[in-house]
């Protein structure tokens, strides 16, 4: 039973929050993003904190923005008009993108952001900017505006790591950036952090630092580019003196993927590659066609069957793999039942077959019991006995068992105490290899973060080696102590 839809906020074959679905949910309508280009200039540029801008910039980050020398309500119609022909029922947001958005003082910003304010249908702001270019001032009037409208400041970070950040010339360092983020949510403004893969000499490693890093702040969005390099900008020049590595298409759809699986579930992904100007762009060449970058990265997270927030627990590792073997008719079992969640996660992957459950603690068979009862599963034969013993229980099931899972260490608000065994549970894997069918399979998820954990892991994977089993280990953190996922396949040895 294949439960692709695991993501919540999705309503397409889309595996990672969209703008698009926020917009739907949140306006109930169809919402595009209208780029203008209120002829600001940027603290990096004229001086005040550094000049040429980053390295990569050429037209201050506003491709697709409107024409300076145009009103913005002549930008905006534009872009409207068009947009009314194929969804005439449409809101908007007016995003400034183009340089620093929040870059003069306030009764400028005023002028600009009220002028799109009062457009038709336009439901709320965008403002790209910098960290270090809000004044207290701009502050107070980004909250006022707020509570009046739909706000979101977008700040380009690109990278956490500062040897990069000099390199490309932000002219900013992180502790900047997090003072913004943090007083931007002071006020109850939503956040929308840009970064770049692919920055000259980052590895893919650093790139997934970063937005592990972001996980941890209070954001709401995120923008995923491509570093292109453009013709006339510093980036060219230093391109073409060191002929550094430029991302392939493979490869920055990989990282995307990774990216996605390591990103919370309710950051919103506002975009999720690069656009450039052809006419502009050096490398990538691959590039310039969006929607093939699009649609690879949709077929690798599908390959993968994997989705946005996948590696915030190693339970959905074990989902996938038990997604992916497991058919609606067949026995399987779980060694260490605990509160039952992993039962009744069986019980829903075969309903035409059975579920056979063995724990030693009656609290352990009295709360799973209730828990299938509430959700009127009857697929299941419970067993207040030992996993060791697995084998002898199931003796008319030998040989005909697809899957046997044991999730290691206590039982969740029980008693502490009571740890699963490394002796005990060798032996459990021992009855397992006798009941699994020769294309089954054994899963044990093991929590090495407690003394007993540590020496179940150690002593687990010892008696593996010894007996030549192969075996495949799945990670979802750098993190030694979190709990990890082996996998033990009988058509392996």
């Amino acid at each position: 039973m294949k439960r692709l839809n695991k993501f919540k906020y999705t309503n397409s074959n889309k595996r990672y929050y969209t703008l698009d679905y926020f917009y739907k949910e949140k306006f109930n309508s169809k919402v595009f993003k209208v780029s203008l280009n209120a002829g600001f200039s940027c603290p990096n540029i004229d001086g005040k904190v550094g000049f040429g801008g980053c390295i990569y910039c050429a037209n201050g980050s506003g491709d697709f923005a409107g024409d300076k020398n145009e009103p913005l309500e002549k930008q905006f119609v534009e872009v409207r008009d068009k947009i009314l022909k194929k969804w005439p029922k449409s809101k908007y947001i007016g995003y400034f993108q183009a340089n620093t958005n929040t870059y003069a003082n306030v009764e400028v910003l005023k002028e600009k952001y009220e002028a799109i304010l009062k457009m038709d249908d336009v439901v709320g702001l965008s403002i790209a900017t910098r960290p270090d270019s809000i004044t207290d001032e701009c502050y107070d009037y980004l909250e006022e505006l707020s509570k009046r409208t739909y706000l979101t400041v977008e700040l380009g970070l690109q990278t956490i790591h500062e040897k990069t950040s000099k390199l490309i010339n932000r002219c900013h360092d992180l502790d900047c950036f997090l003072e913004c983020v943090k007083n931007l949510r002071k006020r109850n403004i939503n956040v929308v952090v840009h970064i770049i893969n692919g920055l000259p000499y980052e590895t893919k490693e650093m790139m997934l630092e970063t937005v592990s890093f972001l996980n941890k702040l209070d954001i709401q969005g995120i923008k995923i580019h491509m570093l292109h390099i453009l013709k006339g900008t510093p980036l060219a020049l230093l391109y073409q003196k060191e002929k550094f590595h430029v991302l392939t298409k493979e490869e920055y759809v990989d990282i995307v993927c990774d990216q996605i699986e390591i990103l919370r579930e309710d950051i919103v992904i506002n975009r999720i590659t690069g656009d450039p100007n052809s006419d502009e762009l050096i490398e990538p060449s691959w590039l310039v066609k969006k929607f093939g970058v699009l649609n690879e990265i949709d077929k690798e997270l599908e390959r993968r069957n994997s989705y946005q927030g996948y590696r915030k627990t190693i339970l959905n590792y074990v989902h996938n793999l038990i997604d992916s073997y497991i058919k609606e008719n067949d026995i399987v079992v779980d060694a260490t039942i605990g509160n039952g969640n992993d039962t009744l996660y069986l019980c829903d992957t075969v309903p035409s077959g059975k579920v056979f459950g063995f724990d030693i603690q009656e609290k352990a068979i009295n709360n799973t019991t209730t828990l299938l009862k509430e959700h009127k599963k009857i697929n299941y034969e419970l067993f207040l006995e030992s996993n060791e013993k697995m084998d002898v229980v199931l003796k008319d099931y030998l040989g005909k068992v697809s899957l046997v899972i044991f999730n290691l260490g206590y039982l969740p608000n029980g008693d502490k105490s009571i740890t699963t065994n490394y002796k005990t549970t060798i032996k459990g894997i021992k009855a397992s290899l006798k009941l699994i069918h020769k294309r089954g399979m054994i899963l044990l998820v093991i929590y090495p973060g407690h003394p007993a954990g540590k020496l179940e892991s150690l002593k687990i994977k010892e008696y593996l080696e010894k007996e030549n089993l192969n075996y495949q280990e799945y990670h979802n953190t750098d993190n030694v102590i979190a709990p990890y996922l082996i996998e033990i396949k009988k058509d392996h040895f």
